[in-house]
């Protein structure tokens, strides 16, 4: 396009590259030997490993409902991101359908218990249209995409018919019309929508099919309760009567009894049974939870339980809706119940408000099975000797991970969101930055406190050893980074100076191999290079060419510059990792996607294994300390995934 300046040019006189972002010449100088040598426009190869989903840490019940499974497999189905996992927990085995490209809001089991269907919101790219995908859940194969281009924001609800083997399915629009649709979901590749009709003035939260009544549907949502009736392919409503109840701000949740009477948990802590086929009450039963009903689940047997958000408490009813005397309160530290579902014999799982998923029996403690971070999730570091890895996030709370049994080695709650962390080069602390201008250090096997600092009010964006781990940088959101001497194998810190140069933020911080040099990057796209002996930037950046890095975690150098996408506006990229070998790099992107490619990555748009799962932006990654897997953190969908590097 005439007038607009080239995205990268080389300098060879220079023995440099300029990329511009957002209109900003970023100039990135080569090492020496590669003056006469390189090539700006030799292609880049791809690497020969591939990386394949091994692990999934987490699950969406901060927003989601009825989103737990158990199959006839023995394996739990849930969903994070764009992920739906199937886990079974006795045998400590996951498996991953990975058909969608964003944040997946709404799941279904057919009767036949093997066939699924999942509702995704508006996602990235051209296939990005909100749509329900029914796919197989024995060979993960998609078998139908229903619905592409017919919902507006995102499937917040879908259920399959019961009493005619499931032949249809039923989905509603989260947008403001809250649209009911029913699908005759196997004629043809995209399904056959047969009616639709406006299902609420407000959000809908649950709709299923009546078990035994061929043609009726049941909707509930804020101030509404509705039995859809299906005839000649048109749908007409009845609301529900509360009569001589107070109408609920919210109808939380529906199920069915054995006899067919719809049993609803509401916002008011009570439970209503609606006699089968009417929309009036037969049976309530008046506030037996302090605050609002999450889920209702009936039981194989006949045993309802019901499970409460404010009191988090798990109550089991026989058949005429008596209390049985049971009852469990989950813990406050993994939330208030979300959803219930039955597992095998008297076992009920659990998902909570907090992102977490609970086994046990009512009247019995609990037990997580899946625990998670509830806020954006930016904060990861890898353990510099051992199969660990930790996490930190705006919830509060750090998790030291097991990458091989995946399960948390220990979790604590912080007095302040955390931003960043990283492990010292002897593996027994961890720095953590935090969003309030503080940064603390915490022993990795006690997790105790060791110390606690203060450098300046905002957030620290990135905190590094360097690699004999005799000082800490710690980057700042206030243009500053931090310099320490560490002694005492990292239990002691002096701060020994203050980096000033940058005129944005600091993102990321990478140190030379030999300790003498820090070079970092900003929010405006800037590279500077730092004396850490002097605590002086470097003004001349083409002397330090042949410097060698310790890690390469800072997006803009020349050994990276190559994955950056054509057309980028410099928040595409969140943030980046070599392999130890020094073969490989990672990225995190703001599609969604993690990135792998060959290092050093310096050809214009170099090729990429491109892997999707995360919903919204990626925000971190990082490898294991033999490179044997890589980790990816999601921000807003709050997980954690673990790739394993195959060749």
């Amino acid at each position: 396009m005439a007038g607009k300046k080239k995205q990268i040019e080389l300098r060879k006189e220079e023995g440099a590259v300029r990329m511009f972002l957002r209109g900003r010449p970023i100039t990135m100088y080569m090492p020496t030997d590669m003056m006469e040598t390189y090539n700006f426009k030799e292609k880049g190869t791809l690497p020969p490993e591939k990386l394949k989903l091994d692990w999934v840490y987490g699950y969406r019940g901060r927003d989601c409902r009825s989103n737990l499974y158990l199959l006839p497999t023995g394996e739990i189905v849930y969903f994070v991101a764009a992920v739906v996992v199937l886990y079974n927990v006795d045998e400590q085995l996951q498996r991953h359908y990975l058909g969608h490209n964003d944040d997946v809001k709404c799941l279904a089991v057919h009767p036949d218990r093997i066939t699924i269907a999942t509702g995704q919101v508006t996602g990235h790219g051209r296939d990005g249209e909100a749509h329900v995908r029914v796919w197989d859940s024995v060979t993960l194969h998609t078998l139908h995409v229903i619905g592409a281009g017919d919902f507006e924001r995102g499937v917040c609800c879908v259920a399959f018919s019961k009493s005619d083997g499931g032949a249809h399915l039923l989905a509603v629009d989260e947008a403001n019309e809250h649209i009911l649709s029913v699908w005759e979901w196997q004629k043809g590749e995209k399904g056959h929508k047969i009616t639709e009709t406006k299902a609420a003035n407000e959000p809908v939260l649950a709709a299923e099919f009546h078990p035994t009544e061929k043609n009726l549907i049941v909707t509930c949502g804020k101030s509404h309760i509705c039995f859809w009736t299906l005839e000649d392919n048109k749908l007409s409503k009845k609301q529900g009567v509360f009569e001589k109840h107070d109408k609920p701000k919210y109808v939380l949740c529906l199920a069915f009894a054995e006899n067919g009477d719809a049993i609803t948990g509401d916002s008011n802590g009570n439970i209503f049974v609606w006699g089968k086929g009417t929309n009036r009450i037969s049976c309530s039963m008046v506030g037996p939870h302090d605050g609002g009903i999450f889920s209702v689940c009936v039981m194989k047997d006949g045993t309802l339980v019901s499970g409460g958000g404010k009191d988090r408490k798990l109550i089991a009813w026989d058949r005429n809706y008596q209390q049985t005397g049971a009852e469990s309160e989950i813990a406050e530290v993994t939330g208030p119940v979300r959803t219930i579902t039955q597992g095998k014999g008297d076992d009920v799982f659990v998902g909570t408000t907090r992102n977490a998923i609970l086994r046990g029996r009512v009247g019995e403690p609990f037990e997580p099975t899946v625990e998670a971070h509830t806020d954006e999730l930016w904060g990861l570091a890898a353990h510099p000797n051992q199969h660990l890895f930790l996490t930190c996030a705006y919830d509060r709370r750090v998790f030291l991970w097991n990458a091989d049994t995946h399960t948390p080695v220990w979790s604590k709650i912080l007095e302040d969101p955390a931003q960043s962390a990283e492990f010292h080069p002897n593996g027994t602390v961890v720095a953590i930055g935090l969003q309030s201008g503080r940064w603390l250090v915490l022993d990795t096997s006690s997790k105790d406190l060791v110390t606690v600092h203060t450098d300046g009010n905002e957030q620290h964006d990135c905190v590094r050893y360097s690699p004999d781990g005799n000082f800490l940088a710690v980057g700042s959101h206030d243009n500053i980074i931090y310099l320490y001497s560490v002694t005492e194998e990292g239990r002691k810190y002096s701060r020994v100076g203050k980096l000033t140069g940058h005129s944005s933020f600091v993102t990321h911080l990478d140190w030379s191999s030999d300790n003498q040099y820090i070079r970092s990057n900003s929010g405006d796209y800037e590279i500077l290079f730092w004396s850490a002996a002097m605590c002086r930037q470097v003004p001349a950046a083409a002397s330090l060419r042949d410097v060698e890095w310790a890690t390469a975690t800072c997006t803009l150098n020349f050994q990276v510059f190559g994955m950056w996408p054509e057309g980028s506006d410099g928040t595409d990229i969140n943030g980046a990792a070599c392999s130890k070998s020094g073969k490989l790099l990672a990225n995190a992107d703001d599609f969604g996607k993690v990135n792998l490619f060959k290092y050093p990555c310096c050809q214009s748009r170099s090729p990429s294994h491109s892997y999707p799962g995360h919903s919204s932006h990626v925000t971190t990654v990082d490898f294991l300390h033999d490179d044997s897997t890589l980790l990816s953190t999601g921000g807003k969908d709050n997980s954690i995934f673990q790739w394993k590097v195959v060749a």
